[in-house]
């Protein structure tokens, strides 16, 4: 499911879809990819008009379709849970359901198994560990395995206990949600059909343990990122010999690091951008930006800016910014 509009990250997001976001020299859907290519079964990306081109360029050379609903911005979108039904109506198989935004450590083999086990509808749950946090999520109350009730960010949380849109539902649970989209407006979040799915038959949840991020946020993109970035310098990246490099940085194509800058860790640079006497860490900078001392902390860059004289922390900058310090 990768449909979404991702307003929480714009402007970011305003020109490329939350999916496909660099998290090291790989893009979020790649993780996801990765976790269900093994299991050799169709794969399906659901998206939009806006970004169908870019997908489609991602997919090349997968074993990936591409399906784009007719929306070009929030507004319009269908929503997970109307995206969803639109693609379930042709299949007369069992499904397996993930947000294209979905960041977690752990294999879903054993969450297949147990699948396959029970032929009963699957939602894997995450354990914050704090009731505060839980109301910002779908959150399940438990009765031994099964979820009994599940609550779209509840005031007052039955547990800790969230989904984290990965689903598995058996096909006789697509007439279901065939039903759900037909006589109710809410569209937009898996969680209520969850919750509408458990009055109609017996769900179960399945706790993981490890790294899960939610890439909501700027902060939770960030902590995402410093958690799965690897360490890769483009043969086409002009550095200085006066440059330092601390890793992991990712560095990509005819960029040009010159002076006494300090790169790294943890920080990502686009292809064409030009770094002259800059501290750049735990930030990610995109193509083609010029920054000239800069000192950036923990921020993001669009493709296109000029940043000069100026220092930058928890800072996000849109596309073509010129920014012009003391």
């Amino acid at each position: 499911m990768a449909g979404g509009y991702a307003t929480r990250l714009w402007p970011i997001t305003k020109t490329r879809a939350k999916p496909l976001l660099p998290l090291g020299s790989k893009k979020i859907i790649d993780f996801v990819y990765e976790k269900i290519i093994d299991f050799e079964i169709p794969i399906i990306v659901s998206t939009n008009k806006r970004f169908e081109e870019d997908f489609r360029e991602w997919a090349k050379g997968k074993k990936v379709e591409v399906i784009a609903e007719n929306t070009r911005n929030e507004e319009e979108k269908l929503g997970a849970v109307r995206a969803l039904a639109e693609i379930a109506k042709d299949l007369k198989e069992d499904l397996l359901v993930i947000a294209g935004d979905n960041v977690f450590a752990f294999s879903i083999y054993e969450f297949h198994k147990k699948f396959e086990k029970l032929k009963k509808p699957l939602v894997a749950l995450y354990d914050v560990g704090d009731l505060e946090l839980a109301k910002r999520y779908g959150v399940a109350e438990l009765e031994g395995e099964r979820v009994v009730k599940f609550y779209e960010k509840p005031e007052k949380p039955p547990s800790t206990l969230i989904g984290i849109g990965l689903y598995m539902l058996p096909k006789k649970s697509v007439e279901v949600l065939l039903e759900y989209v037909e006589n109710t407006k809410r569209s937009d979040n898996l969680g209520d059909f969850i919750s509408y799915l458990c009055q109609k038959e017996e769900v179960y949840g399945y706790p993981f343990n490890g790294n899960w991020y939610d890439v909501g946020n700027p902060d939770s993109y960030l902590e995402a990122f410093k958690t799965y970035t690897d360490h890769y310098v483009d043969r086409s990246a002009e550095i200085e010999k006066s440059v330092k490099v601390i890793e992991p940085v990712v560095i990509g194509k005819g960029t040009k690091i010159t002076g006494r800058s300090i790169v790294g860790p943890y920080t990502f640079v686009g292809s064409g951008c030009k770094i002259e006497s800059s501290d750049v860490s735990e930030s990610i900078v995109f193509e083609n930006t010029t920054l000239s001392k800069v000192k950036l902390w923990r921020s993001i860059v669009d493709d296109k800016c000029e940043i000069r004289n100026i220092q930058l922390v928890g800072s996000i900058i849109g596309g073509n910014a010129k920014i012009q310090g003391g």
